[in-house]
């Protein structure tokens, strides 16, 4: 089955990946705006773990919109599943299967049953989400395991994932106050690598 899964160059979508390989062939979908270069980030990253990637244009409206909905909201959660739904239809359009990252505690984005089935029907595909009975502890230990990881501040730890895009573009059309008001901080995650394969950086 060719499955387009959803890849930021998190824990999360990475290790969803590797739960698919050998099962499925996979392509590690870097979606983007068109607003930064971020989702090369993500490119690299499946690059350098064996994956096949490509480039999964969205629309620069959702964006807006969904920005302009932050900023009425003061806060990103509904925002950020608008644009993960549409990322989902995008490359629903291209691949028989589609998957993503999302896991059992995720507050945004989520993809829940009617989501999943509503996604089925329209596109004529599958949806698979590998990790959505997983927790984060469970998340954590997998990682630790298998996956060469940098962590660092959200604002300062370049990824691939909507948040980077969605913050620029915030930035750019409200300034950063508008963006630190809106985006509570936390702790983002990029992968490097995979744990004992490969040398130098990509390995320990």
């Amino acid at each position: 089955m060719e499955v387009g899964l959803l890849y930021s160059g998190g824990k999360d979508s990475t290790l969803a990946a590797c739960l698919l390989d050998g099962l499925c062939d996979v392509t590690l979908c870097c979606g983007t705006f068109g607003v930064t270069d971020d989702h090369y980030q993500a490119s690299e990253a499946g690059r350098r773990l064996g994956f096949e990637t490509a480039r999964l244009d969205l629309d620069p409206a959702v964006a807006r919109e969904a920005v302009a909905g932050m900023v009425a909201n003061g806060y990103p959660r509904e925002g950020i599943q608008q644009v993960h739904e549409h990322a989902l239809e995008r490359a629903a359009g291209e691949w028989p299967a589609v998957a993503d990252g999302t896991r059992r505690d995720d507050r945004a984005p989520t993809v829940d049953r009617p989501l999943a089935q509503s996604l089925e029907d329209r596109f004529g595909v599958s949806h698979l989400a590998p990790l959505a009975g997983v927790g984060r502890d469970a998340i954590d230990r997998l990682a630790d395991a298998h996956l060469a990881v940098e962590t660092g501040p959200s604002e300062e730890l370049a990824t691939g994932d909507y948040e980077a895009e969605l913050r620029a573009l915030m930035r750019r059309e409200h300034g950063q106050e508008t963006v630190e008001a809106v985006f509570p901080e936390h702790v983002q995650s990029r992968v490097t690598g995979r744990r004992g394969r490969g040398s130098g950086a990509d390995s320990e």
